[in-house]
């Protein structure tokens, strides 16, 4: 595994989602109570792109049929969605996010 630059750390504001890319996958980024998680940025009901959909609870909302998932560990907890995605270790270093993610 190895930790790579995502972003920094003003680019997601509190109570947020974003789409940021890690070793050539795409993720969504969340900011919870200023704590910051990543889980993969595919919908597993309809490939819908998490990272635009909006965060209610710690719960990522795919924009595309509502499916929820936790943002904190990638499990589905709405239809239509039945399967989890992978969640990713994030980190902080001064200004910069870092996301654990496994090499290509």
């Amino acid at each position: 595994m190895k930790n790579e630059r995502v972003c920094t750390v003003d680019e997601i504001p509190e109570d947020s989602v974003c789409i940021v890319q890690c070793d050539g996958r795409s993720l969504a980024l969340s900011n919870i109570g200023g704590k910051l998680y990543a889980i993969d940025n595919l919908c597993t009901h309809d490939d819908g792109p998490l990272g635009e959909g909006r965060l209610r609870q710690g719960r990522v909302i795919c924009p595309r049929h509502g499916a929820a998932f936790d943002a904190k560990t990638g499990k589905a907890l709405t239809l239509p969605a039945v399967r989890d995605v992978d969640a990713y270790a994030v980190s902080v270093e001064g200004n910069d996010v870092f996301v654990e993610c496994a090499d290509s």
